[in-house]
């Protein structure tokens, strides 16, 4: 973990996407939550194709067309000596001097949300320039932005004026696990495990920590020091929404401190239960939360429905940073690392577990021939838990168990860990006549318990296999 600056990585298909787009203009809309890559990717995209790429900032309208119209002039001469008093003036000139030129773009508007807060008029004045100007000249326009609310609202929404004018919709994902071990340069799998609970799929957290030594130095310098880059993370995502949603901070704090269920989490912030269901649903939105049910439930019941913070990053700073803030601000560099060892075990399991349900459909004959969907936990009542259940094309049903151990399993150990899940069998209400196969997921795995389990109907999985799976092919 030396590098300053990753290389760019795991965004093929997006760009792939982006590159078809440019044969006969149009629109093209890019958004995500922020620090996920979007901007690296517009200007890896805005590079090749010979483009122009702009951001907004909270700049008063003229000022941004002014700032607009400068960065215009290097495609189109002469385009930034002139005044533009309103949006559908500039968008005019705009598509004729791009016509009259030949460039077709793309051009990149990043950040399109600023705009339209400080001129809600121009939507409508971008959907008369996409539908009539800009496609007499051919032109490539994108709308970027960070705002998911209002990203996914501007062409999302029936209602909204670019309502079904994109041929691209791409909204950027964190970059999945399986890269990280490669980005980071570490020697083995499980460290790659570790670093993932801290970071998550986020390539901007990549980049700072990765001028680190160790995960545990970046976590410190970054996060938990009061003066880090890091340490009012979740402050700032919140804020930078638009509209803000600083207001929905006492929930993520609620889950973050172990409230799942939307009665815990009333209670927690003494609200009525009934009253969360809009809120809930915008963390899901923002991907800073996510809903759980278990296995075999409908994913619209509500009965046994679970919150959790979605984000391994999210976990780290609501678990560690969040409720000891007056603490942090006092603390030497040792305190700040004895802080994060006490949780730091939780969270590398909880990432573990959610790694390895991940990868259950895409690790193939790892876990024999059945096809395997979805591998959610199951849970009911005081009844016995499952970390992951996956039914099978075959009929079969899958039952695992995700086990996260800093040394290396004994074969004892994985015996117990199958015994067990044998004892258990399918979750009640789950049985079946087409038979049980078992996984079980160690980040490292002892010489010959591969061999002493094979043809049993149990597959051992490791830390390599789950990483390998968790890669765009």
């Amino acid at each position: 973990m030396h590098a300053s600056f990753l290389d760019f990585v795991d965004r093929d298909a997006e760009l792939s996407r982006l590159r078809r787009s440019e044969a006969d203009g149009g629109l093209v809309v890019v958004w995500g939550r922020r620090r996920v890559g979007k901007t690296r990717l517009l200007l890896e995209w805005v590079r090749a194709a010979g483009g122009l790429y702009w951001v907004a900032d909270e700049s008063t309208p003229a000022l941004s067309r002014r700032s607009l119209a400068e960065a215009l002039s290097a495609k189109l001469p002469g385009f930034g000596e002139a005044r533009y008093d309103d949006w559908p003036s500039l968008l005019g000139r705009l598509a004729r001097d791009a016509k009259s030129v030949g460039f077709r773009g793309p051009l990149v508007i990043d950040e399109i949300p600023y705009l339209l807060a400080s001129s809600p008029q121009l939507a409508s004045a971008l959907q008369r320039f996409i539908d009539h100007d800009a496609r007499r000249a051919g032109l490539l326009v994108a709308l970027a932005g960070s705002a998911q609310h209002m990203m996914q609202g501007l062409t999302l929404d029936p209602s909204a004026p670019l309502w079904g004018r994109a041929r691209e919709l791409i909204k950027l994902r964190p970059i999945p696990a399986g890269y990280l071990q490669a980005a980071f340069d570490l020697e083995h799998p499980s460290d790659a495990v570790r670093a993932w609970a801290l970071w998550g799929g986020i390539p901007r957290y990549w980049e700072l920590a990765a001028s680190f030594p160790s995960s545990l130095e970046a976590a410190d310098a970054l996060v938990l020091d009061p003066l880090g880059p890091l340490h009012d993370e979740p402050t700032r995502l919140l804020l930078e929404e638009l509209p803000s949603a600083s207001s929905l901070r006492p929930l993520l704090e609620a889950i973050g401190a172990g409230a799942h269920r939307v009665s815990e989490i009333a209670g927690r912030i003494g609200q009525p239960a009934t009253s969360l269901a809009r809120a809930l649903t915008r963390l899901q939105e923002l991907e800073m939360v996510v809903r759980e049910t278990p296995f075999g439930e409908p994913e619209r019941s509500t009965k046994r429905a679970l919150y959790k913070l979605a984000d391994p990053f999210l976990r780290l700073w609501f678990a560690v940073v969040a409720p000891r803030r007056s603490q942090l601000l006092v603390a030497t560099r040792k305190g700040r690392l004895k802080l994060l060892g006490e949780r730091l075990p939780h969270l590398v399991a909880a990432a573990w577990e959610d790694l390895c349900r991940q990868a259950v459909p895409r690790l193939g004959p790892a876990l024999g021939e059945a096809s395997w969907g979805a591998a959610p936990r199951f849970w009911s009542g005081s009844g016995p838990e499952w970390d992951l259940v996956s039914a099978g094309s075959d009929g079969s049903i899958l039952v695992g168990e995700a086990k996260w151990t800093e040394r290396e399993p004994t074969l004892a150990d994985i015996d117990r860990t199958v015994a067990a899940l044998r004892a258990k069998g399918a979750p009640r209400g789950h049985a079946t006549t087409a038979g049980i196969s078992i996984a079980v997921f160690f980040p490292n795995l002892p010489k010959g318990a591969r061999r002493k389990y094979a043809g049993h109907g149990v597959h051992l999985v490791d830390a390599q296999q789950v990483l390998h799976a968790l890669r765009e092919e």
